[in-house]
């Protein structure tokens, strides 16, 4: 029963990123995939540390999983940003946000 706080925990998370930025450089799959494992990872940490365990939920790993991929999404979405991945957004669309952002094309 706590695994299942600690992915629903992450699943909140994934939805608000998904909400505060709809235009992610990553695919929902992705996303989804990225934050079930942080989500996991963080609350396999809190069961390290003695908040609940695996099988019975506590909120104190709920929160250390729901802040864990709260971290991660955002990292994940800069870093693939940063290193080309955001050419899943159509050309016209970043041709558009150059311009505002005053950037030349080249």
């Amino acid at each position: 029963m706590g695994i299942a706080t600690w992915f629903a925990a992450a699943a909140v998370a994934l939805a608000i990123a998904r909400t505060i930025l709809r235009r992610s450089p990553l695919s929902l799959r992705l996303e989804i995939l990225l934050a079930c494992v942080a989500g996991c990872g963080y609350g396999l940490l809190a069961t390290a540390l003695d908040f609940g365990g695996w099988n019975e939920p506590d909120w104190r790993a709920a929160t250390f999983a729901f802040l864990g991929a709260a971290t991660w999404l955002p990292v994940s979405r800069a870093v693939a940003a940063r290193h080309g991945r955001a050419s899943q957004i159509p050309r016209q669309e970043r041709l558009n946000s150059d311009a505002v952002d005053g950037h030349k094309n080249s």
